[in-house]
């Protein structure tokens, strides 16, 4: 009996996805490792994909479509398995996410995920020691979730940054100036302001910590909260109003966007040796 017979299609999405893989993959009579060859990873890798011990990545997800003739179906399943990688806490700030027309976010001590390199991303996760495969799966969500700055038109991006941000080392300094990298290129962009508020302004207005702003397509605006062991998301107007007034006093303190990309960009240089 083949695994996908074994498996409960209905456990989970990414059972569900491992199931309709590997079923579409015998039914034409590709071996495993003719596909893991064709979408250029190892076939331990594919067979952990097909046992659910893996994430599938986008790519492998298109090349099904092509090879089993299924149109999108791998790549829309694809969409709800990254989904689903996240705490159940967290996913329906993702849903929120992807309406975005306009994001505004405060990070006090790291980049926020958004423009975070995978390397940065995870320097960030290793010191909470999470298990592998744990660990990938959120890197490969968050790399869906980037995605997000590669449609047409993109939401509306601005960021503050705490210079701690700036001169805290996550990772090895070639890590940490890919990084500051990232953020010179993504301000480049039309579509998105990076500032950041200096060390010399002192107290500000963001000593509360970290939050987030969006302004959906639909509906009223929505802000998430960085908590310790979760977030949360507030719709109430006063919470709303109340963070959005902080963010102007913040944006206020900070160096304008020319600055604060000089200062980051500087910072990114002096990382050099």
């Amino acid at each position: 009996m083949g695994y996908a017979a074994e498996l409960d299609p209905t456990g989970s999405v990414l059972a569900f996805y491992a199931t309709d893989l590997r079923r579409a993959r015998e039914r034409i009579g590709l071996p495993q490792a003719e596909l893991a060859r064709q979408a250029h990873m190892s076939p331990s890798l594919l067979n952990k994909v097909e046992s659910t011990k893996r994430l599938p990545t986008f790519e492998l997800s298109a090349l099904c479509d092509e090879r089993f003739g299924t149109g999108d179906h791998f790549q829309r399943l694809w969409r709800l398995v990254v989904r689903y990688a996240y705490p159940a806490w967290f996913r329906p700030w993702v849903e929120l996410e992807a309406a975005a027309t306009a994001i505004r976010s405060f990070q006090a001590q790291v980049v926020p995920g958004l423009l975070q390199t995978e390397a940065y991303a995870r320097a960030v996760l290793a010191p909470s020691r999470p298990e592998r495969e744990a660990a990938e799966e959120l890197l490969t969500a968050l790399r869906e979730r980037q995605r997000l700055l590669d449609r047409q038109p993109p939401p509306e991006l601005w960021v503050v940054l705490d210079e701690n941000v700036l001169r805290r080392h996550v990772g090895s300094g070639a890590v940490m100036r890919e990084q500051l990298e990232r953020l010179v290129t993504a301000a480049e962009s039309p579509g998105t302001v990076i500032q950041v508020v200096p060390y010399s302004v002192g107290g500000h207005a963001g000593a509360a910590g970290p939050f987030t702003a969006m302004t959906l397509d639909e509906g009223p605006d929505v802000l998430y909260v960085d908590g310790f062991r979760q977030g949360q998301i507030l719709a109430d107007p006063v919470d709303v109003k109340a963070a959005l007034r902080t963010y102007d006093l913040l944006t206020a303190m900070a160096l304008p966007p020319d600055d604060s990309v000089e200062l980051i960009a500087a910072t990114a240089r002096s990382l050099t040796g």
